[in-house]
């Protein structure tokens, strides 16, 4: 039959691109290894339940797995996102209705995102401020989260009995991608960015508006307020227990989409465990970027559309969804915008005028916040971007962007992003894995059945829009997700279930062994070295971030002593605005620094230490150069600590002025 040959055909080019690249030079084989030896760790701590409790494998493997992330990622962040989550359900189903819990979950989300988002710059936000309100919603709400709690538990044993190796092999994997959650947070854009909201929220109560130090600073920030919710709650980073809860719910809503269109539920649990395979979900769990939301959020609002039982709210509960993909970042919102299309097509027998506006309404101040902020303190509502329009003092007036992610936009870019992702990625060949050609052949056929065409279009559309503005492999990863089920509708209808099945099993492990390649933590092991430390943080610290070691220091031993310098790595975000970098991050200083640079006698950098109240400095042998030494020296500075290399040095209070 000519589909079953097209299907077929993809799978062959998938074969063939991995020999004509010559991929298995490029494999992670140890890191493979450690993901079997772990996956085979939880297998075994989960016979006992299997065996004499009579346990399903996914539900003994699923609990093995959540104590694994509670005990490396501690007990009191996964408590206070816990409670963060159970009030979210009760709030949600305000709007929702019971009987969908991990909806309810994500629209009681969204509101808090914004009511904390409009309330930033306020002193407000303490933990005990927190604790009271999520528990009061959750105590007043407690009939409605008792039923939907009762509804998630039921659902869940349902689907697992539905298909029981389908969801046990399904939960391995997600397991495995979760293990990256086991580490601490060490990702560039998180040391350098993300982490600032939250730790300004939890050291000061309010956040400084401010892109001095940081042009990103009032960048799309939701994401980041709902880890600083969970961080202020937790007094310390809860960023893992956030993200498992990212990975269920994007399974979750997997499974809700594929129940919509037919999918049969052994390939309903397979578009879960590929979902789960590819390097990118494990990738993104090991930091806080907007991507790993923003999937629980894509698939979520497909879902909605998709759903034939009617919705309660139907048109609020889309513009809450669809305003959070806005609020995390442009770009989904972007790739969202067909989803939106087809919502109003599909339902515009439904729609009317009045609830539509207000939708709108709603929908603009539910994403607004950043964007405003941005545009009254900066000049410019998507600051650094488009600063050539804007004209923001803050920034250079030029159109930002990253050459590294301008490889081209073409025909061939699904080829390339496969087998030459390290043009598209901070990763390695493969590190995107390997579903735009090994199952091409279903995607091609999606696109033909009226069955999956509108939802197979609005992924290809989510993919395509934001690659047309930069070729940046991350991005597309939302809409590669939902592109999912789809594909399986395509082998549903085309192949064999045996058949079907042992492809998406073929695929999902050459995902899981090119895992490691999505990303440099999951390539050095990290996982493994989590669970190596036993839960012990500053091992990983002194190893790949020893700024965080420093910073820990300065905190306990000069919490008042100026504005800390680094000439290190600019991991300043979690100094909570005391920190200043030197890096592009903070235009101004980097300017200053550049100056100072050329003064070979350090009396540059010593007035340039002064005037920015600069009491303690972190450097790395490769920044200290000799006008930086000279102007240490000049300024009285003395070396306190040194963690693998990286210095940190301390300037005498007396002589250095009180920060700006």
């Amino acid at each position: 039959m000519l589909a079953q040959a097209v299907i077929w055909a993809a799978a062959g080019a998938c074969v063939f691109g991995l020999i004509q690249h010559r991929l298995w030079e490029a494999l992670p084989t140890g890191r493979f290894a450690e993901n079997v030896l772990i996956a085979g760790l939880v297998t075994l701590l989960a016979w006992p339940l299997r065996h004499w409790r009579q346990w399903s494998w996914a539900n003994a493997m699923g609990l093995v797995w959540m104590l694994a992330l509670v005990w490396l990622g501690g007990v009191l962040p996964a408590l206070a996102v816990a409670l963060m989550l159970v009030a979210a359900i009760a709030l949600g189903g305000l709007v929702t209705g019971p009987g969908r819990p991990v909806l309810s979950c994500l629209v009681g989300l969204a509101m808090v995102a914004v009511l904390v988002s409009w309330t930033l710059q306020l002193p407000l936000h303490r933990w005990w401020v927190y604790l009271s309100l999520l528990v009061l919603i959750a105590s007043t709400r407690h009939r409605a989260l008792r039923e939907q709690l009762r509804s998630a538990v039921a659902g869940w044993q349902a689907a697992v009995q539905l298909a029981p190796r389908a969801a046990a092999f399904a939960v391995l994997l997600l397991g495995v991608a979760s293990s990256a959650a086991w580490m601490p947070t060490m990702q560039h854009d998180d040391l350098a960015y993300h982490a600032g909201l939250p730790w300004q929220l939890m050291v000061h109560g309010s956040y400084a508006l401010d892109p001095t130090h940081q042009v990103w600073a009032l960048a799309p920030w939701a994401s980041d307020v709902l880890h600083a919710v969970a961080q202020v709650l937790a007094r310390a980073e809860a960023r893992g227990a956030l993200n498992a809860f990212w990975l269920i719910a994007s399974a979750a809503g997997l499974w809700q989409i594929g129940a919509n269109i037919g999918l049969q539920p052994t390939l309903r649990w397979a578009s879960v465990a590929l979902f789960a395979s590819l390097p990118l979900t494990a990738g993104l769990m090991g930091g806080m970027q907007t991507e790993t939301a923003a999937t629980a959020f894509t698939l979520a609002l497909a879902a909605v559309i998709l759903d034939p039982v009617e919705v309660r709210h139907r048109v609020w509960v889309v513009a809450l969804l669809f305003a959070l993909l806005c609020a995390f970042k442009v770009m989904h919102g972007v790739a969202a915008l067909p989803l939106i299309v087809w919502a109003g097509w599909r339902h515009r027998q439904r729609l009317a005028i009045g609830p539509l506006i207000g939708a709108t309404l709603l929908a603009l101040v539910a994403a607004a916040s950043s964007y405003v902020y941005a545009w009254r303190i900066a000049g410019n509502p998507v600051l650094p971007l488009f600063n050539h329009v804007f004209q923001s003092p803050y920034f250079a007036p030029d159109n930002f962007t990253d050459d590294r992610w301008q490889a081209g936009f073409g025909a061939d870019l699904p080829w390339n992003l496969t087998f030459n992702t390290a043009r598209y990625l901070e990763g390695w060949d493969g590190g995107l894995g390997f579903v735009l050609i090994a199952l091409a052949g279903a995607w091609l056929l999606a696109l033909l059945d009226r069955r999956s065409r509108a939802l197979a279009i609005c992924a290809t559309l989510g993919m395509a829009l934001p690659l047309t503005a930069l070729q940046y492999g991350r991005y597309l990863h939302p809409a590669m997700v939902l592109l999912l089920p789809p594909l399986m509708l395509a082998l549903q209808r085309w192949l064999p279930t045996r058949s079907a099945v042992t492809l998406i099993v073929a695929v999902g492990l050459l995902n899981l062994a090119f895992q490691a390649n999505g990303h440099w933590l999951l390539h050095v092991g990290g996982p493994k070295r989590a669970l190596a430390s036993l839960g012990n943080d500053d091992a990983l610290f002194r190893r790949y971030a020893p700024e965080r070691l420093i910073i820990a220091t300065i905190r306990e031993r000069a919490p008042a002593s100026g504005a800390v310098l680094m000439l290190s790595n600019p991991y300043h975000a979690e100094l909570a605005g005391r920190g200043r970098t030197v890096a592009w991050y903070a235009p101004a200083m980097q300017a200053a620094s550049a100056m100072a640079d050329a003064d070979p006698t350090g009396a540059s950098w010593e007035a340039l230490l002064n005037a920015a109240g600069i009491g303690e400095v972190i450097v790395s042998p490769e920044t200290l150069t000799a006008p930086r030494q000279a102007g240490l020296q000049r300024s009285g500075a003395r070396l306190e600590l040194t963690v693998n290399e990286v210095q940190w040095w301390r300037i005498p209070l007396e002589l250095s002025a009180p920060p700006p």
